[in-house]
């Protein structure tokens, strides 16, 4: 999944990278003409969304938040995007990929001639290839401990994804001109359609010659050089640090981060339909069109707006009012009432492929396995699931798999075996009787502008308070919650996961040892090796077992709770605008922004 930090994570065994839930002068009065369908061909379109942006680098760890994703999607040329049916689409107008053989592996991408970045330097073999040392961990060589401290060798990139995918694949050829890269897997790969090209969209994530600048090297040739030159890294014979790379993947990992419109235009180039205009730190992004894109969907409207807004009831306001057209606001049976009273809106409430839940780290006071497990025993998730779901969804209920959704054939098998039944229920007196008279001090983070992360930290911290924990508030706002994730500032957050829906990938992204979106230091050797066979695994029912017993390993090693399988709610002001269409992973409503017109 990319599952967005509902910042590249699970809900679903279908995921492929998983995000956090949480990427010419700006102008809709353009002259419009009338097209297909009665919209207009131009015009401005605003949507809120409830966090707020912070990176142009919507792949490293740090960056890989839902709205950072989106804005990625709109700026981003790639070779493939899902659908509202979960479906990969490909974008033949971009380039094109080939499976060359089955045994081994081989698959060949190749970008289309004219394709470009928005200051007019071609996209190629250099962009892929810097696109494949990120995502395939290729150089790596970091050992670490049991705290998930590096005691030898360099992890270089901070990618939030899964790179055991393409870590089975050796150095790649260069081929067509300086147009393709053809990978050669070592074994079978079960998400090889999706395995490269960003998180879940195929898109080419950031300009090598630019990376290859801020970085000192001479040109992009230089840094195609360079990881050319690369030997695969070995954790058991890690080479001296190459200093040359390390600045390359400081750059990839920081230089993009911004609250703000850099002064330097090439930290924001575009590869595809719009390119940002302008930013207001944690309220608003501005896209207008890339006049020079020509390589996939032609947009119809001519700027979008992005508001951050956290507050459902603000969003509603706002699309009352006409300041916004679209919403996706954090839904309750009162939102959605008040959107139906709303004339000319039209409303769209469904499940989501995403899910939020309380993780503990792996340190600090809950290095102690019982201290885990007895905070997990006070986590009201029926309250939560009564206060923030069920007023939406009568039936709805805790989430008892980290894997699974309740519409999954494996959600029943792996719940009633997890363990999970052990905190149906609040257990006070069983905690209490864990701490034997000890009273832990807990910091709690999560985004204070979400009102359902609010309402679920308000329930734990009444609930823990019983069993002697001494909660402490550490959230923070919405544009820095997610990059404080694994960061040590906190011992348990509130957060959620979403995914694209496709492949397997979101597993290991999340719970492999020291994989970049596994932010509290879960490490089980049994589960890595499970999670190794699962990425070569293609047979959907095996893929199956093999989750059902990474959740119940999960749940055994006292992870944390997931509460419940998320809603998600679109509203949009179908009065003056059209081609809105729901979408339950990770991307929501934007996965068809070149449909949405202006109508006439």
């Amino acid at each position: 999944m990319r599952f967005g930090r509902t910042s590249k994570a699970i809900g679903v065994a279908a995921v492929a990278a998983l995000a956090l839930s949480a990427c010419a002068s700006a102008g809709g009065g353009s002259s419009a003409t009338e097209s297909a369908g009665g919209s207009q061909a131009g015009g401005s379109i605003s949507v809120a969304e409830t966090n707020a942006f912070s990176s142009f680098n919507s792949d490293s760890a740090k960056g890989n938040s839902d709205i950072n994703g989106k804005i990625a999607y709109m700026t981003r040329g790639g070779f493939y995007y899902i659908d509202n049916e979960l479906k990969v689409v490909r974008n033949e107008e971009f380039g094109t990929y080939e499976k060359v053989s089955d045994d081994p592996l081989v698959v060949k991408y190749t970008v289309k001639d004219g394709v470009k970045w928005s200051d007019g330097n071609p996209i190629d073999a250099g962009d892929l290839l810097l696109n494949w040392v990120v995502e395939s961990a290729f150089a790596n060589d970091a050992k670490t401990n049991a705290d998930g401290k590096v005691t030898s060798g360099t992890n270089y990139f901070d990618f939030a994804g899964d790179t055991s995918g393409l870590n089975l694949t050796k150095q790649p050829e260069i081929g067509d001109g300086g147009r393709s890269i053809t990978l050669t897997y070592s074994k079978p790969y079960a998400d090889w359609e999706t395995a490269f090209g960003g998180l879940n969209d195929g898109g080419i994530g950031l300009p090598a010659h630019v990376v290859a600048k801020k970085a000192g090297l001479a040109d992009e040739q230089a840094l195609v050089d360079l990881i050319q030159g690369l030997k695969k890294g070995d954790p058991e014979k890690p080479a001296k640090e190459n200093a040359q790379l390390k600045k390359v993947a400081d750059v990839w990992n920081t230089a993009f981060d911004t609250k703000s419109l850099p002064s330097d235009s090439s930290l924001y180039l575009s590869s595809g339909p719009f390119i940002v205009d302008s930013i207001t730190p944690d309220q608003s992004v501005t896209l207008v069109r890339n006049d020079s894109y020509t390589w996939g969907p032609e947009p119809k409207a001519s700027e979008i707006t992005v508001r951050f807004i956290g507050a459902a009831p603000d969003q509603v306001q706002a699309l009352k009012n006409g300041e916004v057209d679209i919403i996706a606001p954090q839904p309750s049976a009162d939102t959605v009432e008040l959107l139906k009273a709303i004339d000319g809106v039209t409303v769209d409430v469904q499940d989501q492929l995403a899910y939020d839940h309380i993780d503990l780290n792996y340190s600090g006071v809950f290095a102690d396995p019982a201290v885990r497990e007895a905070f997990m025993k006070v986590v009201p998730r029926q309250a939560i699931v009564d206060r923030i779901v069920k007023p939406l969804k009568q039936d709805a209920s805790p989430l008892d798999s980290q894997f699974f959704v309740p519409a999954q054939e494996a959600y029943k098998p792996s719940a009633a075996d997890n363990g999970s039944s052990a905190y149906a229920d609040v257990d006070i007196e069983g905690a209490k009787k864990l701490l034997d008279g000890k009273t832990p001090e807990v910091r709690i983070m999560y985004n204070k502008d979400n009102p359902n992360r609010a309402d679920a930290y308000s329930l734990i911290q009444e609930s823990a308070a019983k069993a002697g924990f001494k909660i402490v508030d550490a959230g923070l706002g919405a544009s820095d919650w997610s990059a404080a994730l694994g960061g040590g500032t906190y011992d348990a957050t509130i957060f959620g996961w979403t995914n694209p829906g496709v492949g397997v990938s979101g597993v290991p992204q999340i719970f492999k040892t020291n994989a970049g979106s596994n932010f509290n230091g879960f490490s089980n050797k049994e589960a890595d090796k499970l999670m190794n066979e699962l990425i070569v695994t293609t047979d959907k029912a095996k893929q199956d077992q093999l989750v059902t017993q990474i959740d119940k390993l999960v749940w055994a090693s006292y992870y944390g709770v997931p509460l419940f399988q998320s809603v998600g709610l679109d509203a949009y002001n179908s009065d003056r605008i059209e081609g809105v269409k729901y979408q339950p992973n990770q991307t929501g409503v934007f996965w068809n922004f070149w449909e949405w017109g202006v109508k006439g």
